[in-house]
C-alpha cells in the first residue's frame, strides 16, 4: 500500500476505543442529525462480531426492542460513532455468537466473564 493511504488510514483511526469481544454488552453512542439539530442516541446491545481491523473494522450490536430483534452494524472508526462504553463482559465460547439469533428469554443470557 502507499504511503500516501497508510498516512490517510492512520490519521482517521480512532485510539480512544475500549478492549471488547463477541459476547460484551456494549452502548454505541450514535450522533444522529435531524434537520439542522445533532443528537447523540445511545444504542445498547450484545456485540455477536467483529469483522476486519484497522481502518475498516465493524461491529455488529443486537439488542430486543420488545419482542423485535435488532442488529445493526456499526464501522467503529466512522466520524458518526461518538462512543463506545462496555457495559459489561460476556462469557462465550466462540467469535461469532450467530446462535443468539435463535435464542429466546432466559436461554440468550450470557455469563459473566471474571476479570
Amino acid at each position: 500500500m502507499s504511503l500516501n493511504i497508510e498516512a490517510i488510514q492512520n490519521e482517521n483511526l480512532k485510539t480512544d476505543l475500549p478492549e471488547f469481544r463477541a459476547g460484551d454488552t456494549v452502548t454505541v453512542n450514535v450522533k444522529v442529525i435531524e434537520g439542522t439539530k445533532e443528537r447523540i442516541q445511545p444504542f445498547k446491545g450484545v456485540v455477536i462480531q467483529q469483522k476486519n481491523s484497522g481502518i475498516g473494522k465493524s461491529i455488529t450490536v443486537r439488542k430486543m426492542s420488545g419482542a423485535v430483534a435488532v442488529e445493526r452494524i456499526f464501522p467503529v472508526n466512522s466520524p458518526r460513532i461518538d462512543s463506545i462504553v462496555v457495559e459489561r463482559s460476556g462469557k462465550v465460547h466462540q467469535a461469532r455468537i450467530y446462535y443468539m439469533r435463535d435464542l429466546r428469554g432466559k436461554a440468550a443470557r450470557i455469563d459473566e466473564r471474571q476479570a
